[in-house]
């Protein structure tokens, strides 16, 4: 935090960002093996599963945009409390993010235990997966600790939906300290993954020009109709984000949006609004220009209102508190 008076403000109201407290080298010394064992478990993943790199990227999304990055995100539900798992927006995140998570932290468990906080797996995992499938180096700290707190009801209105306007989602990255520049850079994560039909199902289905909606490529618009024709019946059915490239960590996303190959409302909307249009030319021509603006502002949202201290905890389990009874 570069104000001390705005950190002061925010403490009032929930834990202040405390970067001081995180380091690159933080488990040098306490846990050798960390990263050289994280690194390792998801290449393996990723190989196994190479929709990996993009859960996790979106499981990093919804864990860090709701009160920080915090591993609240994996806490299951239990008979007395809901947990941010379960919160509506966060039903559809894929098992494999989840599960790649849960195989670092058995394995760091088994060589230094109670040491490495699953939120700092999160991060570091995500940052790895990045750069396995061609994206930036994303400088990140460690020393997190876990949340006590995995509440539903603190999801709702900090995730961004493709069905919302465009000063809808600025306003929800403004609420989380983030400008308008780098909400445009991080929805380039869209470069990889996938979108149920159900996200876009509105924007191919019940128009009355059949060729599909203006603002789409009606070919992409028709190719789309024939995938989802069954999304009602089958909710897994999806469509990658990027038609071109979608495995590959590139500034496709961008380039794709400018000729009507942008899968979401969303997608559509922030590449016409006059506030975020030229970010969007940018991105399209330079991806030398995105990938430094993405990791810039992924930094930034892994630092952002960190628990330390007794404001948190190293859980022994990621889907459980350590004073979980059963």
């Amino acid at each position: 935090m570069k104000s001390f008076g705005l950190c002061l403000f925010i403490l009032v109201s929930s834990p202040c960002l405390l970067q001081a407290n995180l380091s690159s080298d933080y488990y040098t010394k306490t846990c050798p093996e960390f990263e050289e064992t994280l690194v390792q478990i998801v290449t393996d993943k990723q190989i196994a599963a190479p929709t990996t790199a993009a859960g996790t990227l979106r499981l990093f999304f919804h864990d860090c945009m709701v009160d920080g990055c915090d591993a609240s995100i994996l806490v299951a539900s239990t008979p007395r409390k809901t947990s941010e798992r379960d919160a509506d927006i966060n039903r559809s995140l894929p098992g494999d993010a989840f599960d790649v998570i849960t195989r670092i932290k058995t394995a760091v468990e088994l060589k230094c235990p109670n040491i490495v906080s699953c939120s700092d797996i999160l991060v570091g995992a995500t940052r790895s997966l990045i750069t396995m499938v061609g994206g930036p180096r994303v400088n990140v700290k460690f020393g997190r600790k876990d949340s006590l707190v995995s509440d539903m009801n603190r999801v709702e209105g900090k995730l961004a939906r493709p069905n919302m306007t465009m000063d809808h989602i600025i306003s929800i990255f403004e609420s989380s300290g983030l400008t308008v520049q780098e909400m445009v850079a991080l929805v380039g994560a869209h470069t990889i993954g996938f979108s149920h039909c159900k996200e876009f199902a509105s924007r191919i289905f019940n128009k009355s020009d059949q060729n599909g909606p203006v603002e789409m490529n009606p070919k992409y618009a028709a190719e789309l109709r024939k995938l989802c024709a069954n999304y009602t019946n089958d909710e897994q059915m999806s469509a990658f984000n990027d038609v071109f490239t979608p495995g590959k960590f590139d500034n496709m996303y961008y380039k794709n949006l400018k000729h009507g190959y942008g899968l979401l409302q969303s997608d559509h909307a922030i590449a016409f609004d006059n506030r975020t249009r030229s970010l969007v030319d940018l991105y399209a021509e330079d991806e030398t220009a995105f990938f430094d603006a993405f990791a810039k502002a992924m930094e930034k949202v892994s630092e952002k209102n960190v628990k330390t201290g007794k404001l948190g905890e190293v859980r022994r389990r990621c889907d459980q508190y350590n004073d979980y009874k059963g």
